[in-house]
């Protein structure tokens, strides 16, 4: 069948799904299947069953073009907001540094063959084994985020050798627009040493002092999925005169860049981002060299989950409930911050959505809610696939197997080849750690 050769002329008040919504290469036949990376995501939902992440290989590669494009050599992928082997592989053939911020993301890393010193670590509570992981494999970079840790390091590399190159994790004291579970940079945070009270330039002249470990640069990242810029340059004035003062060659400014999850949002691009964070740094005399983690901006919009319904359930003049396979077990967004997604039939893509329904999960929770007010075509019905754009961060990464729900799998598709990176668990693998 022909295909139109993108969705953008069909952005209407209430039909499409918004084309910056839909991973790169998503396209739509003349009979109104979604298709992505030149395959067909229904038959996709057969060959692999439902629920299904389906990642736009082309897509991610595109985003890791932008990122170094944007800020050169030295920006990382902020590993959190999905990781795999094949996702850390792809990272690094791309020329993107990653960014774990655990043993466990450290060691997909490195049996995905990421070169160590092309990693970063952070953590704001690194064990005596990630902190020795670390320093053993010669990870490029260790973000320092207490005092503990600076002693942690000193004492460990005494044993291990090596002098490790470091940054200090700064918290600017600045409160970003975003939720306030995601929020890090204000004083009141978990995360690094605060500027105002004077523990950052402490931890940078004791780190400067010490044998045992070179400092390279300043740290700071102020939360996640940030729409203002404005944010941004807030943090980069209060850390100038410490930047300048510490005189180290690099600063980073973390990820946190947002993305549009439904109709309506809108959100920079990562080469505006970039370029506000060199011009608030340029004005404000900061001349290191500025990097940054950008996570979702990458891997969001990559993926949607394809999920089955499996119950329709219509309450007279309250609401309408549409149970799929899934839930809060592979997207645990809507239930932690009330994240807000779209859905839509990938079977009629183009069609009118007039139909309101809210789409929840099969676990036994009432706040199991993956869409509150999903707009859904009128033909909606038991056994229909459904999908969720812009899930291709922090939603498989965050899975759970709760009511012992094995966890999806997850396929790359490309050039109309799909590939199953992820497997699907199993019941066998629910009880593969019981004694």
């Amino acid at each position: 069948m022909s295909e139109q050769p993108d969705l953008r002329q069909y952005i209407g008040s209430n039909s499409a799904i918004r084309r910056y919504l839909l991973p790169d290469t998503s396209r739509v036949t003349e009979d109104g299947r979604l298709s992505i990376g030149g395959c067909d995501v229904l038959q996709l939902a057969e060959q692999y069953g439902t629920p299904l992440f389906v990642y736009d290989e082309q897509h991610l590669r595109n985003r890791c073009h932008e990122a170094l494009a944007a800020f050169g050599d030295g920006v990382a992928y902020g590993a959190k907001a999905f990781l795999c082997k094949a996702m850390a592989r792809l990272v690094n053939e791309e020329g993107l540094i990653l960014d774990v911020a655990t043993g466990g993301e450290a060691y997909v890393a490195l049996m995905a063959g990421v070169p160590p010193d092309r990693m970063v670590m952070h953590g704001n509570n690194k064990s005596d084994e990630e902190i020795g992981t670390a320093l053993h494999a010669g990870i490029g970079r260790i973000v320092v985020d207490s005092f503990a840790e600076l002693d942690r390091i000193e004492r460990i590399g005494a044993d291990l050798g090596g002098t490790p190159k470091v940054m200090i994790r700064v918290t600017p004291g600045v409160e970003a627009h975003t939720h306030e579970y995601v929020m890090t940079g204000q004083v009141d945070s978990k995360f690094g040493f605060g500027l105002a009270s004077g523990a950052a330039m402490e931890a940078v002249r004791r780190a400067q002092a010490s044998s045992a470990m070179e400092l390279v640069g300043i740290h700071a990242h102020i939360g996640s999925q940030i729409f203002l810029l404005h944010s941004y340059g807030k943090a980069i004035e209060l850390l100038a005169p410490f930047v300048k003062e510490s005189g180290v060659d690099e600063l980073c400014l973390g990820g946190g860049l947002g993305v549009p999850y439904v109709e309506g949002e809108e959100a920079p691009k990562l080469g505006d981002w970039a370029n506000e964070l060199k011009q608030a740094c340029a004005d404000n005399g900061i001349t290191a060299r500025i990097t940054a983690e950008p996570g979702r901006a990458i891997a969001a919009t990559a993926a949607v989950t394809l999920y089955r319904v499996g119950t329709i359930k219509e309450i007279p003049d309250v609401r309408t409930y549409v149970s799929v396979d899934g839930g809060m077990s592979d997207n645990p967004r809507p239930v932690l911050y009330g994240s807000g997604y779209e859905a839509f039939l990938p079977r009629l893509t183009l069609a009118e959505r007039p139909r309101t329904v809210t789409v929840v999960g099969k676990h036994c929770e009432s706040g199991d809610v993956l869409v509150r007010d999903a707009r859904v075509p009128q033909e909606l019905s038991v056994g229909d696939i459904l999908c969720t754009p812009v899930t291709g961060a922090y939603g498989f990464s965050m899975g759970s197997n709760y009511n012992k729900v094995p966890r999806p799998a997850v396929v790359f598709v490309r050039g109309g080849d799909s590939r199953i990176v992820v497997r699907r668990e199993t019941y066998e693998d629910l009880i593969r750690l019981d004694e």
